[in-house]
């Protein structure tokens, strides 16, 4: 029997699992369909061995300390001046993790009087730091240019007197659309706004060398970008670009940077391995692109509809509990695919997400997709 300490929590598990919601830690089984490792740079020996190299010269597993104190390494100082140069921005902050670092972005960089325009598809990292924010925020309907362009003159006319970020993804993470980056830099031109674009699932895949969406956009005065670095780029932690002055602004006021252990300088040297590997080695993005256009042509032929046009394969069904069943059934068959559920996702949407990756090739795409077109028959609601 659960103690009165424990109830109330307990109620809340029971609750989850009534509605097909609860999450639970599972082994990683399986053909790979589910990790951003899009390049499969995560077991790289090349990034591996650097690694390895770096321990034989003495550098520590261990910072020992926030980045302001004794954890400032040489290896995070070379990588954040390497990936300015490689990503085409004046400064860069190494973060712990892309949640860490959209965290700290959107709740210290807008002020009191400023407005946060986000979309409503956006990281669940970003909208926690919008809502520590001083700044309003509105939601914006996801993709909805009018939609953003209508809050942003209401806001001015409104009487607004500070600045507007607009916070998007490059590609979002659910559903494997892109944003349309040109025009939101118009408008924030036009509004004397910022744009802020998380490249996370973009970085390595997409641009000249991996450099992502935003390539082009970058090095003025008012666009942030975010390149996480543990999903093509196969380690840890995450950098934050744009202008000298907003990096160091954060130096001086984001306290996820300020209050958090610095990151190991090993994933450090591994970051910065792989950021020269995406220069070095372009068969690799080239080959992914080749795959994810496979397995989005396949699908259209298998199910009749259309694919997203990027590595994120999205199969929605609705049901929570029938997601979670025909996820299982894959797993059965020797593919590692999850249901994502609300809150994940809106409610009503609950998906099969697919990542293609370089851990597969075309016959297991086929061969997943055939085991997928039977379990949703045999799975009904």
């Amino acid at each position: 029997m659960t103690s009165h300490y424990l109830a109330r929590y307990d109620r809340t598990l029971n609750g989850l699992e009534r509605k097909g919601r609860l999450r639970t830690l599972v082994p990683c089984n399986g053909v790979d369909f589910t990790s951003n490792d899009y390049l499969g740079f995560a077991g790289s020996p090349r990034i591996a061995a650097a690694i390895a190299a770096a321990l034989e010269r003495g550098v520590p597993a261990g910072s020992g300390g926030s980045r302001l104190l004794r954890g400032n390494h040489p290896e995070h100082e070379a990588l954040e001046y390497e990936a300015s140069a490689f990503f085409g921005v004046e400064k860069m902050l190494y973060f712990s993790s892309g949640y860490a670092a959209n965290a700290a972005l959107f709740s210290t960089l807008p002020q009191r009087d400023d407005l946060i325009v986000y979309d409503a598809f956006i990281h669940t990292s970003a909208r926690e730091g919008v809502t520590a924010s001083r700044a309003q925020s509105v939601m914006i309907r996801h993709n909805d240019l009018g939609n953003f362009e209508s809050a942003l003159r209401q806001w001015r006319m409104a009487g607004g007197k500070g600045h507007a970020w607009i916070a998007v993804e490059s590609l979002y993470s659910m559903d494997g659309d892109r944003a349309p980056l040109a025009d939101l830099m118009a408008l924030a031109d036009r509004y004397e706004s910022f744009l802020v674009v998380d490249e996370a699932h973009a970085t390595g895949v997409f641009g000249s060398e991996g450099r992502g969406l935003a390539r082009g956009l970058e090095g003025r005065d008012n666009i942030i970008l975010l390149h996480t670095c543990g999903k093509a780029l196969g380690v840890s932690g995450a950098l934050v670009g744009g202008s000298k002055v907003l990096c160091d602004y954060l130096v001086n006021r984001a306290r996820a940077f300020i209050y958090s252990t610095a990151p190991s300088p090993l994933m450090a040297t591994g970051v910065r391995e792989a950021l020269k590997m995406l220069a070095d080695e372009p068969q690799r993005r080239l080959g992914l692109q080749k795959l994810f256009t496979f397995a989005n042509t396949q699908l259209a032929a298998t199910f009749g509809m259309e694919g997203s046009g990027s590595q994120i394969l999205p199969i929605l069904i609705g049901d929570n509990a029938r997601a979670t069943r025909v996820a299982r059934r894959l797993q059965a068959g020797g593919f590692d695919i999850r249901a994502i559920r609300p809150p994940t996702v809106p409610e009503g949407t609950a998906r099969l997400r697919i990542a293609i990756t370089l851990n597969v090739d075309q016959y297991e795409i086929e061969r997943m997709l055939n085991h997928l077109k039977v379990a949703l028959a045999e799975e009904v609601i």
